[in-house]
């Protein structure tokens, strides 16, 4: 296996390669093959890029048939036939049925720039430059969406004195805690020393703080902070949205509407680069041009976008994404939970996680290089990495799911 050029040329900041150390040349379904012809399931799923799976038919085919029409590929933010066939689709088959009112705002085509939007917008529209984000959060690298997400790891490699935030415990980090009125004395005590913020940002599943899915009644308690203080509600749904959850959004299982919502990853089909900002109507107060960037109209994207949005309608991928999550949780529990008593299970959809911590949160990384060497993909999370994850794409079938799962529960019993 060449890898040579890679470690000669390439800069030392690679990291998923590292866990990886093979060369991939093709991609179906759940299964990735390398250039020697050995195949890999995915239990990793481009960290939630390719949600339909690698190279889905439908949506694959639809990418190729506008490729050989010589349709414009690069528009920056003119109108087009793809982009117009997208906004249509998101808006009628998506948020209009579910209730919901939203404009569509198109950034970069990367999560953390909507996440950089979605904080100027709640900044411009209040007034005020704080924004609140919960401890164990990740939403993006950039500076801006830097300064919210928590992870040391990742600030220290900033460089840079990073701002205009301020961490709150999570739910699940300080047992009795109530959190929300935590929040609430923040912004009413004039000794706190904490400015009232102009949005809360969040997801409603940590994914990279390692699969902590913060439950109905706390999202709406959320929603119902920032609706009696004027702060706005701001989820992030790059990683778990697009059914991830079981659900399109995350947070449709608490009946809540947010103010903003960031997307992107499967936004684009299938992997093809896409980030969006959905906000409420009174919140679209932006001049033109004020926030852009040139590849906010990569027409690919669009073509891919929608197709998946009518490939997720037509084969009732939410569906599916929970009766393959209670497969994921049955075997969990009887199959891998036995091995230690110390291992902890949580998860939501087809998101899970396989938490160390009680023992020790080093066996993680040595499961996961023992599930690849069983030709099982997948990665850590969570603090000090003491979570294997378990994100598969959505529509993995049943047979390899259980598969893969038996490759990692091998790998877990070798490791302890």
């Amino acid at each position: 296996m060449k890898t040579n050029t890679f470690e000669k040329y390439e800069s030392s900041v690679r990291s998923y390669c590292r866990h990886f150390p093979t060369v991939f040349t093709d991609a179906k379904g759940a299964v990735m093959t390398d250039e020697s012809g050995e195949e890999y399931i995915d239990f990793f799923c481009g960290a939630g890029a390719v949600n339909y799976g690698h190279n889905n038919d439908y949506i694959k085919n639809k990418v190729v048939e506008y490729l050989s029409t010589d349709g414009i590929i690069h528009a920056l933010d003119m109108y087009t036939v793809p982009k117009r066939d997208f906004i249509d689709a998101l808006e009628k088959k998506i948020i209009e049925p579910r209730g919901y009112k939203y404009r569509i705002q198109f950034t970069g085509p990367t999560g953390t720039n909507a996440v950089e939007a979605a904080m100027k917008l709640a900044r411009k529209m209040t007034g005020r430059r704080n924004i609140f984000a919960f401890m164990g959060c990740f939403h993006g690298m950039t500076a801006g969406a830097l300064s919210l997400t928590s992870e040391m790891y990742a600030r220290n490699g900033a460089g840079a004195t990073l701002t205009d935030c301020t961490h709150i415990p999570a739910p699940y980090m300080v047992e009795g805690m109530d959190v929300v009125k935590y929040m609430q004395m923040l912004i009413d005590d004039d000794h706190s020393g904490v400015e009232k913020p102009a949005a809360l940002v969040m997801e409603t599943v940590q994914a990279e703080g390692g699969i902590r899915v913060f439950d109905d009644k706390f999202l709406q308690d959320v929603r119902d902070f920032c609706t009696r203080n004027d702060i706005l509600m701001i989820v992030d749904d790059i990683q778990i949205g697009c059914c991830r959850s079981g659900t399109f959004f995350s947070f449709e299982r608490a009946n809540i509407t947010p103010d903003i919502v960031v997307m992107s990853k499967s936004i684009g089909g299938i992997g093809m680069p896409l980030a969006i900002v959905l906000h409420k109507e009174e919140l679209d107060i932006w001049k033109p041009g004020e926030h852009n960037g040139t590849f906010r109209g990569n027409q690919l994207s669009f073509v891919a976008g929608a197709a998946a949005i009518d490939y997720l309608i037509d084969n009732d991928v939410e569906a599916e994404t929970r009766r393959k999550g209670e497969l994921v949780k049955a075997f969990a529990e009887k199959e891998i939970l036995p091995l230690d008593s110390r291992l902890e299970l949580r998860g939501i959809g087809l998101i899970w996680g396989i938490d160390f911590a009680g023992i020790n949160s080093e066996l993680s990384e040595k499961v996961i290089e023992k599930c690849f060497d069983k030709k099982l993909i997948c990665e850590c999370a969570g603090r000090e990495g003491s979570v294997v994850k378990i994100m598969p794409p959505l529509v993995i079938p049943d047979d390899v799911l259980l598969d893969g799962l038996s490759r990692l529960k091998q790998s877990i019993t070798e490791v302890l």
